[in-house]
């Protein structure tokens, strides 16, 4: 028997998700476990598995619509079964689906009976687009797709240089740099007495700059509404600290020297976080209305930069981890937070944020708490600065960083022990390390 396929509530407490594209054609077989979809949260692009064998019968959202969760998407026909009537299946289900205006729009699903109209659809197998693969799916990168959907090109027909084939980033700037040759060229062979193309008149009311409005992308959004949230709601307070960087670089570059792996002063960082984080436990704590919440292990976001916006990608159990598989672990998870291929479990849940800035030559900054967490460390540059020592002046080199702390879960003189705790294993990495 056909049954309805539901949008699914992949990121937590997310009230709707976009398809990007589907990985079947109406009337291709699947088999349980494999990819029906791909569905774009408010960080990542996650590839939705059909949970049983069947033939995709008909798709009711198209790719690149929002669609709320729980909102039927497609009817799923069972081996051998040609035809379906969708307006009898959706009222045993108890929803309606009012017919989306366009492309983008939102699917509204309600729970009283279907009013739709009752329609058969036969299943059909329409031949492949261009440059897709066999199964009807154009292999590309999420950060291909959106660049090719801002520049407004088309992915059929790119050659992908990526690993099998896969449409990468370089594929689309390619394609974007060779367009307008093209364009100019095809005008010159239709001669002089072809028509121009429309001339592009921007948006200039009278007394302002010329502007482009670029439409936000649902990671845009989410940020924009939970930064907006925390800054308002949460009662922030700063603690800032100078750390003398000398021992660290020195070991650092002793550690480096190895050729083993590579080391940041960030990985040293995070696992300075974590490390104070176990010294001082009560710190490692968020603030619920019915509860201070207490967590057992330090899991640490780490800020990462993508086209995108920002993401914090966790590192679990940080201060049980060697400096080396930090390190490791943080290169994996900000690789694949730019392409946009992390999983929610992977970006979700940590305790306790670090954003570093330092490397951009920030001196020092102010971050907004990541909520539901109590505290951010912000980091800026190692710079070389004067310093007192045994009475005599000295150069050191010294990391100013400051925590942002929620004030409703911690109070200063706790959030100065822990601070006071991470200076003192960044300025003896070795005992962190041990």
């Amino acid at each position: 028997m056909a049954k309805l396929i539901k949008m699914p509530e992949i990121a937590a407490n997310a009230t709707s998700a976009v398809i990007v594209q589907w990985s079947r054609k109406e009337g291709e077989a699947i088999k349980a476990g494999e990819c029906l979809a791909e569905i774009e949260t408010d960080k990542a692009v996650i590839e939705y598995d059909a949970d049983s064998n069947g033939v995709l019968g008909k798709i009711l959202a198209a790719a690149g619509q929002e669609v709320d969760v729980g909102a039927p998407i497609a009817v799923l026909f069972e081996e051998g079964e040609t035809q379906v009537d969708i307006a009898a299946l959706l009222a045993a289900a108890g929803v309606a689906v009012e017919p989306p205006p366009g492309a983008g729009a939102t699917v509204s699903v309600t729970a009283t009976a279907a009013t739709t109209s009752a329609t058969t659809v036969a299943a059909s197998a329409p031949e492949p687009e261009p440059g897709a693969a066999a199964s009807g799916r154009i292999f590309a990168s999420p950060l291909a797709r959106r660049l090719a959907q801002e520049r407004g090109l088309a992915l059929a027909g790119m050659t992908g240089s990526g690993p099998h084939g896969r449409i990468v980033r370089r594929d689309v700037e390619a394609a974007a740099q060779a367009a307008p040759a093209t364009a100019a060229n095809a005008t010159a062979a239709a001669g002089r007495d072809a028509p121009l193309p429309p001339i592009a008149i921007p948006n200039t009311p009278e007394g302002s700059a010329a502007f482009t409005d670029i439409p936000h992308s649902g990671m845009r959004r989410t940020i924009a509404r939970r930064l907006s949230e925390s800054k308002a709601s949460i009662p922030h307070f700063y603690l800032s600290a100078d750390c003398r960087m000398d021992k660290l670089l020195a070991l650092r570059a002793e550690i480096n020297a190895a050729g083993i792996r590579k080391i940041s002063v960030n990985d040293f960082i995070v696992k300075a976080v974590a490390a104070a984080l176990q010294s001082v436990p009560d710190m490692n704590v968020s603030w619920t209305e019915a509860a201070l919440r207490k967590y057992q292990q330090a899991d640490i976001s780490v800020a990462v930069s993508t086209e995108g916006g920002l993401i914090t990608p966790v590192v679990r159990n940080a201060g049980n981890k060697t400096l080396s598989a930090i390190s490791r672990e943080i290169v994996d998870l900000a690789a694949r937070a730019r392409s946009g291929a992390l999983v929610p479990n992977e970006y979700q849940g940590g305790s306790f944020t670090v954003s570093n800035l330092g490397m951009f030559g920030v001196r020092e900054f102010s971050a907004i708490i990541n909520p539901p967490q109590a505290a951010i460390l912000a980091v800026g540059a190692t710079l070389s600065q004067p310093v007192v020592v045994d009475g005599q002046l000295a150069v050191a080199q010294v990391m100013k960083v400051t925590l942002s702390v929620d004030h409703r879960a911690v109070d200063g003189a706790l959030a100065a022990q822990w601070l006071a705790a991470f200076q003192r294993c960044i300025e003896n990495p070795l005992s962190a390390l041990i």
